[in-house]
């Protein structure tokens, strides 16, 4: 499969080229390269144990990489260095004995702003997720999903240039996701660059510009959405029949309940001797064959088919 990349005029934010990673005698991640461009927002997508964690770490200098270069902004990344990071890890880090508003303020004052203004800058963000109660509850007396926007608003304080977040929306309501999910299009608009993990294929395919999926530690698709369905999508036929359906080397017949069937090209629609299927012909095929056709639309597919697809049934514990 070939990866495709979109070129910027400018040096991307992230860069990385030939990782590779391994614990003892196993290869979690093996020659991966790609770049997340400076203002995008960028979906690293795979099954849990595909290697995301393992590069994020490696890519934030908390694990040592086995070979390959990971840089961010030109270099290897460095806590005190130029670049303002906002880093939301999966497994939450926040002191739980403490109240809301000290835990914000002790970690704006960590990132460089002063007393008052990290005070100030807490309360507006409470008030704004619907927490400007809490602020002098302890963090343990919150809900997971309550700990989790405080964990955000700790993560962007400093308006980041690089926000790395890794699985943002987990546990939360469609409600509460909604709201997240604003808050990271502003960072973005104010210039952030948006490194995001995530299962959420809906979100990926509103907020970002582009993504790449990850599967055994290695790139299967990379690109823009639209690239990413060429890639491994190809076109969906969506039928709601009565008959059968005839088998035919112009389809594969992937989904079908009662009257209602999903038909993939197969190979993207390309045949063997050359030229393409179109919708017209799969539509004449069903027709002639005595299918009763009452609805029949086309589309590509969509991330979370592409998601299944590429995945299957896998359903590792551990994510590495």
């Amino acid at each position: 499969m070939v990866l495709s990349m979109t070129p910027s005029d400018a040096e991307p934010l992230v860069h990385i080229t030939n990782f590779r990673m391994d614990f003892g005698q196993a290869t979690v991640v093996e020659d991966l390269s790609f770049e997340v461009n400076r203002g995008e927002t960028f979906g690293f997508l795979g099954s849990n144990g595909s290697g995301k964690t393992t590069t994020l770490r490696a890519l934030l200098g908390i694990y040592r990489p086995t070979g390959g270069i990971l840089h961010i902004d030109g270099k290897p990344f460095e806590p005190e260095g130029d670049v303002r990071l906002g880093y939301l890890p999966e497994e939450r880090g926040l002191y739980k004995k403490e109240t809301v508003l000290e835990v914000m303020s002790y970690f704006g004052r960590l990132k460089g702003l002063g007393k008052t203004t990290a005070r100030d800058w807490s309360t507006n963000y409470l008030e704004r997720v619907g927490l400007g109660d809490k602020a002098k509850t302890r963090l343990d007396k919150l809900s997971g999903g309550q700990q989790q926007k405080v964990q955000l608003g700790v993560t962007i304080m400093n308006n980041p240039e690089l926000l790395i977040l890794d699985e943002p929306t987990k546990g939360f309501d469609p409600v509460n996701r909604r709201l997240l999910m604003n808050i990271i299009e502003e960072q973005k608009n104010a210039g952030a660059t948006v490194l995001m993990v995530t299962h959420q294929m809906e979100e990926v395919e509103k907020l970002c510009d582009r993504v790449i999926l990850l599967k055994g530690g290695r790139a299967e698709a990379y690109g823009t959405i639209p690239e990413v369905q060429n890639q491994y999508g190809g076109t969906m036929v969506r039928l709601v029949y009565a008959g059968d359906i005839p088998p035919s080397p112009l389809y594969e017949v992937t989904s079908r309940e009662r009257n209602y069937a999903e038909l993939t090209l197969t190979n993207n629609g390309v045949l063997p001797g050359g030229g393409t299927v179109d919708e017209a012909v799969i539509l004449r095929e069903l027709v002639t064959a005595g299918v009763l056709v009452r609805s029949f639309t086309t589309s590509k597919l969509s991330l979370e088919e592409i998601f299944v697809t590429v995945y299957g049934e896998q359903n590792e514990l551990v994510d590495v």
